[in-house]
């Protein structure tokens, strides 16, 4: 498939999905909005897929959303508040729908970050299931410094991910996290020497988890994600109803026989 912003590659069961504007460092652009909830759809859907690795092409990941799709937006505004705020407020909500179909695709997204990882970078990472980074890489919640708060899902995914103090801090100042700190508060769980060490090291990661049950993956991804929004009593309850299912599959017969004849099971899309 050809995107206009990105790249698709499917290795070994997991698909590489690169943003490939390095020109522009990657900034986020119609092109982008538009491509990404198509991509990460159609992942879902696919069975041959079991993982995904998340990247940009370049010196950086990505320098967030592009300031020119921003004007361009803002050119469409008229004289009535009252309908200006009803097409910005569509506009939001289409940037956020898009960045939600990687949060919702069942498969495991991994982000692989060099460089600049800037503003609507953030709401991408944080959207993803695990994030790693280059020794240069370089993170900042950056919306406060064009005058406006984070809108596409930082302030709703980060707290969960490295905590409420520390993303009101990065949220207020919008200073830069350098690699070892954002290590250190849980934003990535790796750092790498370089990009090429990073980009092997996640897919040989992003492997590991295809090699598993397909369905004990997308069952374990499901629990994670409905538990952000519901008690220990909701989550406990569904994964009773889901597991009713699942702990018929063939892939529990499998990894099992696997477990006692200490071989490598091999699962079914």
């Amino acid at each position: 498939m050809d995107y206009k912003f990105f790249t698709v590659e499917i290795v070994d069961k997991v698909a590489l999905v690169e943003m490939n504007r390095p020109a522009k460092l990657n900034a986020m652009g119609e092109s982008f909005w538009q491509e990404i909830p198509q991509i990460f759809a159609w992942i879902d859907s696919e069975p041959g897929i079991r993982a995904v690795v998340l990247s940009g092409a370049g010196e950086h990941f990505s320098s967030g959303i592009d300031l020119m799709y921003l004007a361009g937006m803002a050119n469409q505004l008229g004289k009535d508040p009252g309908r200006n705020a009803l097409f910005l407020r569509g506009q939001v909500k289409r940037l956020q729908t898009a960045l939600e179909a990687v949060d919702r695709c069942g498969k495991p997204v991994l982000a692989a970050v060099q460089g600049y990882c800037i503003g609507g970078a953030i709401d991408l990472i944080s959207a993803c299931d695990m994030r790693y980074c280059s020794a240069d890489a370089r993170f900042s919640i950056k919306e406060i410094d064009i005058g406006m708060a984070a809108d596409v899902g930082t302030l709703q995914r980060l707290p969960r991910i490295i905590g409420d103090g520390i993303m009101r801090e990065l949220a207020y100042t919008g200073r830069f996290v350098e690699a070892e700190e954002a290590q250190r508060i849980g934003l990535v769980n790796r750092v790498y020497a370089d990009r090429d060490t990073m980009l092997e090291q996640v897919l040989q990661l992003a492997r590991e988890i295809a090699a598993k049950s397909p369905l004990a993956i997308r069952g374990t991804k499901e629990m994670i994600r409905y538990m952000r929004d519901h008690s220990v009593d909701d989550g406990l309850n569904y994964i009773a109803t889901w597991n009713a299912a699942m702990l018929q599959s063939e892939d529990l017969r499998v990894a099992v026989a696997a477990q006692m004849s200490k071989t490598t099971p091999e699962f079914k899309d």
